[in-house]
Parts: C-alpha cells; structure tokens; sequence
C-alpha cells in the first residue's frame, strides 16, 4: 500500500424520494490498500460503492478518482470494476470468453486478448476451465471467473459487493484467504462491501463501519474492535458486555465509578465530569471465570450462577448471572488437557475481567 490516493470522497450524500441515504461522506482511500466498508443492511454501505463504479450519481458531494473528477463520468470510463454479489457472467459464453469480453468491447487487439486472459485465470486457478460454461462451475469458481473478468481489465480499483455471501462456510473461508492473497499479488486497491465482521476483520487493512447512512469509525481491524469509537461500533463488531455507571470521583487524571456494587478506577480519557453517565465495555474473551476450588481471595471478584454452557471445538461460552442480576457473556479458549474449563448449569462461580482492556465511552441518549 502507498500513499498515493486513488478515491477521495467529499461530502457526498445521496438521497432517494427525499430519503437521506448517505450524509456528508468524507473518505481517502490509497492505491493498494485492501479497504471494507461494514455495516448492517441499509447503513449506506453498497449505494456508496455504487457511487465510486458510477452506477450512481451522488446528490451532493464530488467522488475523485486517481485525482479526477468522476462527475458524469459513465462506469465504464472510470477505470474502476465492479464484482457483483450475483457474478453476472453470460451463461451462453465460456469462461474464456467471459473474461475477454471487457477486454474486446475496449477493441484490444485479438493477439493480446488470448495471453491476458490465460494469465487472468492461472492468477484466480482456473487454467484450465476456459472452455467451460458458467453453469459447469461451482459457486467459488464463478466467482473467481467474475473477478478474472474484472482484473483481466487492469483496473484502478476493484470493488466488490458482498461477493461472498452466496457461499457456503468453509468455502468462504477458503475465499476470503485468496481474496486476500491475490489483492496483494495484484497490488491494486479492493474496496469490498460487507456485513460480517469476522470477514471485514480478517481481510482488510481498514475497515470503514458504517450506520445509518454515516460513517461512524476508521481504522484499523484491531483498532475498531479493541478501540471503538462509539457503541454502535462496539455492538455491531463483536459480542461485548455493557456496563451503565456514573463518575463517582475524580482524582489525579483518573475517574472511579462502581459496576455492579464494586468500584473500578479508569484513566480519564473523555473528560468527564463528577456525575456524568459513562459506558463500560467489556468483551467476552477478556472475563476470566473460576470455580469455587480455583480461588481463595475472592475480593475484587464477582460472584455468579452459570446460566449458560456451549462448547464450540476451539471455545467454551458462559452466559453468568450476577448476584445483582446482570448476565455476563465470557469465552475462554478451551484447552482438551484443562479440566477447570468443565462447567455444569447452576454452578456457583467467581470472575473479574483483565485491567485495562475495558473500554470507557461517554453514555450516549
């Protein structure tokens, strides 16, 4: 990834039947970097990439793309291609022709078509599938077919509409890896559109999510998941358990609050006031959970029933009810040799959280 910018959005909005569907969007995105942009259904997500291909046209706002103006500009002469969740490919074609196409309606010469296309298809491994039908493949190689056909054009930048969402769980995955390691071979930027936060977090260098036809974070996949930068983020991306407290003191730079009877003690990072409401976040891999034999000093700990017991191969879920009431979700990896990990329903347990991985926002409402 460089520096240099291939897509700046500035201010674009766009509205339907007097429905605000994107408000004041600003966003750079730079060459060979692999950007998402997630969100639930309707937050914006896919009318925005529809905007950067020019399947739509913004109602306010300018999209620049490799530093021009894009106003106007009819998809084709963007030099921007797009993957569709429905692959579009022509059924009566071969796959070969099917790649070729876009190259042929640019009038590229025949002798170069051949070479590119059979370099295109060796890139998403399908050599040896040009001579069939679309309706011969399986659901991962039509995909890989639509983005041969996108690549094979040497685009700026590839966007691709929840292309994945079609496909089954371990092909997905299987995907989302080459996905991944072809947009680093290629070195040209990918904006993907998504809903699944476990495939925004492993695929992409930034990750843009989306709410409500505003952007609500940028940054990182550690960063939106470790820092977020508001509930709606912490929610959408992740399980996390949600703590309503009050600022109770303040001294030397660091507030107190109390969660569930207990007092906890936090820098002050949004300089709040004696008072003030705050949100206390905690995510579920972060509780430690113990049975009654496995502690002896149990004064900064809560006490809780289990609730709740799924084993999940690699995992082990709890749901934990307080004694104030309050249910707790905790994970905890499970260890096959590790017996303390077997828990019955109705069991009396002890947990506190890791110091220091909390999150602290200020209440919201």
């Amino acid at each position: 990834m460089s520096d240099k910018t291939v897509v700046e959005i500035k201010g674009v909005s766009k509205s339907f039947n007097d429905q605000d569907v994107l408000k004041c969007i600003d966003l750079t995105i730079k060459h060979g970097e692999f950007l998402t942009l997630l969100g639930p259904s309707g937050c914006g997500k896919t009318t925005l990439l529809r905007m950067i291909s020019g399947f739509e046209e913004p109602t306010n706002g300018d999209i620049y793309i490799d530093g021009k103006n894009a106003k106007g500009l009819p998809p084709h002469e963007r030099h921007v291609h797009t993957v569709f969740q429905s692959y579009a490919l022509f059924p009566h074609m071969t796959v070969s022709d099917n790649v070729a196409f876009g190259l042929r309606c640019n009038g590229i010469p025949e002798n170069e078509v051949k070479p590119r296309v059979e370099e295109a298809l060796r890139m998403v491994k399908l050599e040896n599938f040009g001579n069939r039908k679309p309706a011969q493949l399986s659901g991962g190689q039509q995909q890989r077919v639509a983005i041969a056909r996108a690549v094979v054009n040497r685009p700026l930048v590839l966007l691709l509409d929840e292309p994945l969402s079609s496909l089954d769980y371990r092909l997905r995955k299987t995907m989302q890896m080459e996905l991944r390691q072809l947009q680093r071979k290629l070195g040209i930027t990918f904006i993907f559109v998504t809903h699944d936060q476990e495939e925004a977090l492993s695929m992409s260098d930034r990750v843009v999510v989306m709410s409500e036809g505003v952007i609500t974070q940028i940054g990182t996949p550690r960063q939106v998941y470790e820092e977020p930068a508001c509930l709606s983020v912490a929610k959408f991306i992740g399980e996390v358990n949600i703590f309503e407290t009050n600022v109770s003191s303040i001294t030397d730079g660091k507030i107190t609050v109390n969660i569930e009877g207990m007092p906890h003690t936090y820098p002050n990072k949004h300089n709040f006031s004696v008072g003030d409401k705050a949100l206390v976040l905690v995510r579920p891999e972060d509780v430690r959970v113990y049975d009654s034999n496995e502690v002896t000093d149990t004064s900064n700990m809560y006490r809780g029933i289990v609730e709740d017991f799924t084993y999940k191969g690699t995992t082990v879920d709890l749901m934990v009810r307080l004694d104030s009431g309050k249910v707790l979700a905790t994970t905890e990896f499970f260890d096959e040799d590790d017996d303390s990990l077997v828990y019955t329903l109705g069991e009396k347990v002890w947990l506190h959280w890791v110091n220091g991985w909390e999150v602290i926002l200020p209440h919201e409402g």
